[in-house]
C-alpha cells in the first residue's frame, strides 16, 4: 500500500512540472510586442490581425501586446507611432523593456524604434520581414509613378481601405498608400539599411549579428512558398504577385529579402499571409503550424533571458 501510495505521488508530482513547464513555456522575460505590416491591424471584430498567435503565446504564460500603427504609411511615421505605445507597454507593465516581432513592414518599423529608441528594445524578430525591399513594390511604385490606370485604381482601393481600418478599430492613423509603397521599394529599403544597419547582414542572403552593438538581439525566419492552402483565396493573389520575384519569396518578399540577425529558417512551406496565421488559420499541413513557430521562439527569447 505505501509502494502505491509513492509511486502514485511520484506521478502526480511529475504530472504538476509538467503542466508547470507547459504553463511557463512562452513567458519570456520581457512582454512581447507584436507589429503588423502593411494594410494590416491589431484586431478587428474581435478577430486578431495575427489571428491565433498572441492567443497561443499567452497559453504558455507570455505577456502579449497587439499595436496598431498605420496601415500605410512611411516607416519612420510607423516607428515613432510604435514608440509611443510601447512607452505606454513599458510604463504600465512595469517591464524595462520588450521583444519586438515584426512581420512585413512591421520589421523595419521594429528595426527603426530598435535604432533611435534602444533603451525600450530586449530584442527584434523579423518574420517575412521587407528588409532589402520588394520587387512588387518596385513594380507598384513604378506604376504609380506612370499614373497608369491599374495604379490610380490600386490607390483608390488602398486609400478607403485604410478608412476602413481606422473605422473598425476606432483609431484615426493617417494613411498613406503612395508612402507605403515607396518605403517597401528596394531604393527605399537599402537607403534605410544605411541609416539603421544594426543586425542586417553585411551582404544579401547573408546573416547579421544576433546581438548588435546596443545589446539588441536580432532574429528572423521567413517563408518560401506562395501558395500553400487552395481554401484560402489570399493565396491566388500571392500567386500572381510571387511572379514578380525571380528567387524563393512567400509571394510578396523574397526569403533573402527577409533575412535580419540570426535566420532561424527561410524555408517554412509559407506564404505571407500563413505567417501571421492567415487567412483564419489556412495553411500547409506539411510544414510546423505558423502559432507554434512563435511560441518555440518565444521559448528561444525566455531560455536567453530575454
Amino acid at each position: 500500500m505505501l509502494k502505491q501510495w509513492i509511486n502514485l505521488t511520484f506521478v502526480f508530482c511529475a504530472f504538476v512540472s509538467t503542466t508547470s513547464q507547459a504553463d511557463n513555456y512562452t513567458k519570456t522575460q520581457y512582454p512581447i510586442v507584436l507589429v503588423h505590416g502593411m494594410a494590416m491591424y491589431d484586431d478587428i471584430l474581435g478577430i486578431s490581425g495575427w489571428y491565433s498567435i498572441p492567443r497561443e503565446l499567452r497559453s504558455g504564460g507570455a505577456e502579449v501586446y497587439v499595436v496598431q500603427v498605420s496601415a500605410l504609411n512611411s516607416t519612420e511615421l510607423r516607428g515613432e507611432q510604435l514608440a509611443r505605445q510601447v512607452e505606454t507597454i513599458l510604463a504600465s507593465s512595469g517591464a524595462e523593456k520588450v521583444n519586438l516581432i515584426g512581420h512585413s513592414h512591421g520589421s523595419p518599423t521594429s528595426r527603426y524604434l530598435a535604432a533611435i529608441y534602444p533603451q525600450y528594445v530586449a530584442s527584434v524578430t523579423s518574420v517575412g520581414g521587407v528588409n532589402w525591399g520588394s520587387p512588387v513594390a518596385d513594380k507598384i511604385a513604378a506604376d504609380l509613378a506612370e499614373g497608369t490606370d491599374g495604379a490610380r485604381q490600386m490607390l483608390a482601393v488602398m486609400q478607403k481601405w485604410g478608412d476602413i481600418i481606422n473605422q473598425l478599430t476606432d483609431n484615426p492613423l493617417p494613411q498613406d498608400y503612395i508612402e507605403e509603397i515607396n518605403a517597401l521599394t528596394t531604393e527605399k529599403a537599402l537607403a534605410f539599411n544605411q541609416i539603421y544597419p544594426e543586425g542586417m547582414p553585411t551582404e544579401y542572403c547573408g546573416e547579421g549579428e544576433q546581438v548588435g552593438e546596443s545589446g539588441i538581439y536580432y532574429f528572423s525566419w521567413a517563408g518560401s512558398k506562395p501558395v500553400t492552402h487552395l481554401a484560402d483565396m489570399l493565396d491566388w493573389g500571392l500567386m500572381l504577385s510571387a511572379r514578380m520575384i525571380d528567387e524563393p519569396n512567400d509571394g510578396l518578399v523574397a526569403a533573402c529579402s527577409a533575412h535580419l540577425g540570426t535566420v532561424i529558417r527561410d524555408d517554412f512551406r509559407m506564404n505571407h499571409m500563413d505567417l501571421v496565421d492567415q487567412l483564419f488559420g489556412l495553411h500547409s499541413r506539411r510544414d510546423t503550424d505558423p502559432a507554434v513557430v512563435y511560441r518555440q521562439h518565444a521559448n528561444r527569447l525566455k531560455l536567453i533571458g530575454l
